[in-house]
């Protein structure tokens, strides 16, 4: 299908809904050539606005999800229709809930020691039948990463969810995305913390309110720094209509 993309930023987000980007997922993996999706939030495009090589990773995914309300907005501002929030959260537990009919493979790889095994236990009780086919933590030095990526090539997952945290996860897959040779790659952030129990999601009245961003904050004071580039975010988008 053709993908409406709106540049924000100069960062190109497509404007999908959430059902839209599921089915351009399981195209991807149908077609057995490697692809990466992003899920990209205020945050992320800030943080590309500053950092070249990640604006070019975005701007080269095969998918960009608006994952977080100052997205959505962004794009309306601008005057592009933009559905919905897309959060990298739901995508992925929506592509897990088909895994086992679709008889896809899913590599877990990131976030502390133990996270994913706690993520993937929580995977396999809540969608019977899914195929996690391999767990690697996020921890590991630059020497490393060739047994990182043979153990991931060996898997032979469709589907390989990367926690390594923002642009981290981005660059990484990037540069290791041919010869991975998974058909779809997709950096989630937080996402196995939040299965595995270790860290909490905010409520829903929040998510619908769209402060979850806040809530992220509140529970962990460290990031407030980073989530005053929403209010800059706003002021650049601003400058960008003008």
């Amino acid at each position: 299908m053709s993908q409406k993309k709106v540049a924000i930023l100069d960062i190109n987000v497509d404007s999908v809904k959430m059902t839209e980007a599921i089915d351009i997922v399981e195209n991807l993996m149908a077609a057995q050539k490697p692809a990466f999706i992003a899920t990209a939030n205020a945050e992320m495009i800030m943080m590309a606005d500053q950092d070249e090589s990640l604006k070019y990773i975005l701007n080269h995914a095969d998918l960009v999800v608006p994952d977080g309300a100052g997205t959505v907005w962004a794009a309306r501002h601008l005057g592009v229709a933009m559905p919905e929030r897309v959060a990298g959260y739901d995508l992925t537990q929506h592509l897990l809930a088909r895994a086992p009919q679709t008889n896809r493979r899913v590599f877990f790889f990131g976030s502390a020691p133990g996270v994913a095994d706690k993520a993937k236990i929580k995977a396999e009780a809540e969608y019977p039948g899914i195929q996690i086919v391999g767990v690697r933590d996020g921890y590991f030095k630059k020497e490393q990463e060739q047994e990182i990526i043979d153990q991931i090539k060996n898997a032979h997952p469709d589907l390989l969810l990367a926690a390594l945290g923002v642009p981290k996860q981005e660059k990484w897959l990037y540069e290791h995305l041919q010869e991975l040779n998974v058909p779809v790659s997709i950096g989630v952030g937080g996402t196995l913390d939040v299965m595995a129990g270790v860290m909490k999601r905010a409520p829903l009245w929040m998510q619908k309110a769209k402060l979850e961003w806040l809530f992220r904050g509140l529970l962990q004071p460290k990031r407030m720094g980073r989530l005053m580039a929403l209010p800059r975010f706003v002021i650049k988008v601003y400058a960008q209509k003008k």
